[in-house]
């Protein structure tokens, strides 16, 4: 289990934020008749959701820190 501050959380949601702005701008290529991407926009969409949720969370508790469960 992982405890992150609401700063920690934001700064990863920053820079999910940034992935997905990338990704959108054309982070794919060609090779030959393939096309390849760099990240998959829908796990990046996901863990923003999710970041966003515990940001939520950590204002909500007022304690500035979240603890997160990791499979």
């Amino acid at each position: 289990m992982a405890i992150m501050t609401e700063e920690q959380i934001r700064r990863r949601l920053d820079l999910y934020l940034e992935a997905e702005e990338k990704v959108l701008s054309g982070q794919s290529y060609r090779i030959g008749d393939r096309e390849l991407k760099r990240a998959d926009l829908s796990k990046i969409r996901e863990a923003i959701s999710e970041l966003t949720a515990e940001v939520e969370t950590a204002k909500q508790n007022g304690a500035g820190c979240v603890k997160r469960v990791i499979f």
